[in-house]
């Protein structure tokens, strides 16, 4: 009888420890339609690694880049953190940035895409390309010109497999103000 009594405390306590588990917070982790959003400071969890958007802001011009005309730049803080088996070689690209426009063009890469060889922003610029070891973190600015007078934005990043398959979508919204 004993053993009977400790197995179903067992059993209900394990019952109440998945419950537990299962009302958690999701934030950050893709929902049944393979999309993940977030916010600004959430970290986003995908299957290579997890990504923070720590803060952002709009300004008319970072070190000597300048936008083009009716754009201003968007600085995005960064942290990328390796949680997959083996080294990865990352790629500023991963990333985007979306404004809410109902036009197919509402979306852009780091202005890193469009620089010349060799031509950089800066050491606190994320590089065009570099590799994260096992559990290794690298916190950058991600820089994207916007259209003028845009505050709405996300950043995202869409998972890319080997075999040329996608996976999850995640999204970071969040509003950014002008500093200069």
């Amino acid at each position: 009888m004993k053993k009977r009594l400790a197995s179903l405390l067992l059993a209900a306590f394990m019952a109440v420890s998945l419950c537990a588990c299962a009302s958690g917070d999701k934030s950050g982790y893709p929902n049944e339609d393979g999309i993940a959003e977030g916010k600004l400071g959430d970290t986003m969890h995908n299957a290579f690694f997890d990504y923070t958007v720590n803060s952002a802001y709009l300004c008319s011009q970072y070190e000597d880049y300048i936008p083009t005309e009716g754009k201003e730049l968007l600085v995005a803080d960064v942290t990328v953190k390796n949680t997959f088996s083996q080294s990865i070689t990352m790629y500023d690209t991963d990333f985007q940035v979306q404004w809410g426009d109902d036009s197919e063009d509402a979306f852009d890469a780091p202005v890193t895409y469009y620089l010349d060889a060799g031509q950089t922003l800066g050491e606190d610029v994320l590089p065009t390309e570099y590799d994260l070891a096992v559990n290794e973190s690298r916190k950058g600015l991600l820089v994207f010109e916007v259209p003028a007078g845009k505050k709405d934005f996300s950043i995202s990043y869409q998972e890319l497999f080997d075999d040329d398959s996608t996976g999850n979508l995640f999204f970071v919204y969040f509003t950014a103000e002008k500093e200069e």
